[in-house]
Parts: structure tokens; C-alpha cells; sequence
């Protein structure tokens, strides 16, 4: 992997980090057509950046984690996610980070998840969407099921955001409440799986690999901050059906050209 393929990649994910169609599918697919080899290296690295976009919440929301109770609820989110991801890091770094068609078919299916359930939740439930469940109000019981389904996206392809924005929509908190949570959470995340793929790799990179990894982790730091504005204001006007699409048709045109 050089720099302009570092760089590209960073981009692609501090632009995909937040929306719900998965920012290490899209790393996945990227290395794929840039001919990355999936080296230890490049599997780390593919976890690694991603907290250079997570940062991008530091940056934007650093207040909230001096907001103690936000923070007990932070916790028992992360909790599932955090015992889950630790029993299957040996399956996501041995298989799933090197996988196409899992990606593929996460994405796929995700995609399609994404609209029956938008289907299903219908602008009926609007008025709910506004007036219902803040942070404040959420329950530590709904924090630890949001927790829940974000450890799904330990499948590439699946998306942390979009799983847990659709648990969150599930238990009935807003949709602007939900969707900052969910950057919130990705913060310990993102710390504990960067940690734990640099301590499984002994920091055992080379000095060019050093520098290939930052530049990587600047550039999705950078352009991650203007991708949390976007999708903020997003939101406030649009569901995700339109990211249902997209995802199957991602899906369909990567798996041509695979078949190709």
C-alpha cells in the first residue's frame, strides 16, 4: 500500500464512517479494486483509520463526555459490543476483514433490511420521531440493546451506524437523538477495537507503514468532520431508504464485477 491509496482510502472512510452502508465494506471493496494486498497490515489498518473518523466526534461533541449520565449509558451500550467483538476478533481478522462476498451479501441484505424497516416504520410515526425518546430519556436497558445490535456490524458490510440507528428507532428514541448517539458510542468502540488490533499486531509496523497509517487516520479524521455536518442535517429532512438502495445496488454491481 502506498500514500495515494492511503489517502483515497481515508477519504472513503471518514465520508462512509457515519452513514448506515458500512465503512469497512467499503474499505473492504476499495482495497479489493485497488489491489491491496490483505496483508496483517492491511487488516489493521482497515480497523486503525476508522477511529481517525471517530475522532471527528471528539472533536464536535467533546462537552458530552463530561455529561456523567450520558456516560453511564454509554457504558452499558458498550458493553455487549465490547464482549462480543472480543470473543469474535480471532473469526473478523482471520476470515471476515479478507471476505468479499460476506461483505456483499451484509450489504445486500442490509440494504434491504434498511427499506422494510423504513417501510414499516412509515412516516406515521413521524410525530413519534420528533417527540419521541431523547438521550435523556433513554433507559440503561435501551442503551445496552442499542449496544446489542451495534455488535452485529462485526460482519463487514453490515454498518455500526446503521445498526444501531435501527435498534435505536426500534425502541422509539428520535431520530436525531439516536443518530448522535450513535456517534457517541462509536468513540469506545472504535478505542477498544484500534487497541486491540494494535496489541494483537505487537505495534509490529514497519516506518513507512507508520507513516502510510497516519496519513490514512488524518485524512478520514479530516473529512469525517464535514461528513458528521452533512449527515446531521440529513437527517432532520430524509429517512434512509435512499441508503437501502444504494447499498443493493453497490452490492449487485461489485458482485458483476467479481462474476465478471
Amino acid at each position: 500500500m502506498g500514500i495515494g491509496q492511503s489517502i483515497l482510502l481515508g477519504i472513503i472512510e471518514g465520508a462512509t464512517e457515519f452513514l448506515p452502508i458500512s465503512s469497512t465494506g467499503h474499505l473492504i471493496l476499495a482495497e479489493g479494486l485497488l489491489g491491496v494486498v490483505g496483508s496483517d497490515f492491511v487488516k489493521a489498518f482497515t480497523i486503525i483509520i476508522q477511529l481517525g473518523a471517530i475522532l471527528a466526534v471528539v472533536a464536535r461533541y467533546w462537552r458530552r463526555f463530561f455529561d456523567w449520565p450520558l456516560l453511564k449509558k454509554l457504558v452499558a451500550a458498550f458493553i455487549p459490543t465490547g464482549v462480543i467483538g472480543l470473543a469474535l476478533y480471532p473469526l473478523e481478522h482471520s476470515f471476515l476483514l479478507s471476505s468479499d462476498i460476506t461483505v456483499l451479501i451484509a450489504l445486500f441484505l442490509g440494504g434491504v433490511a434498511l427499506i422494510v424497516f423504513e417501510n414499516w416504520h412509515g412516516r406515521e410515526h413521524q410525530a413519534l420521531e420528533v417527540a419521541g425518546k431523547g438521550i435523556a430519556q433513554m433507559s440503561y436497558r435501551d442503551a445496552a440493546l442499542v449496544g446489542l445490535a451495534q455488535a452485529v456490524a462485526i460482519i463487514p458490510g453490515v454498518s455500526r451506524s446503521g445498526a444501531t440507528i435501527v435498534g435505536g428507532l426500534a425502541l422509539g428514541i428520535n431520530r436525531e437523538a439516536i443518530v448522535e448517539f450513535s456517534f457517541l458510542l462509536a468513540v469506545p468502540t472504535m478505542i477498544a477495537a484500534s487497541g486491540l488490533s494494535l496489541v494483537k499486531s505487537g505495534f509490529a509496523f514497519s516506518a513507512g507503514e507508520w507513516l502510510i497509517l497516519g496519513v490514512g487516520f488524518l485524512t478520514a479524521l479530516l473529512v469525517a468532520l464535514a461528513a458528521i455536518r452533512w449527515l446531521l442535517g440529513y437527517v432532520r429532512r430524509h429517512d434512509f431508504s435512499g441508503f437501502g438502495w444504494y447499498r443493493i445496488a453497490l452490492a449487485l454491481l461489485f458482485a458483476l464485477w467479481l462474476l465478471w
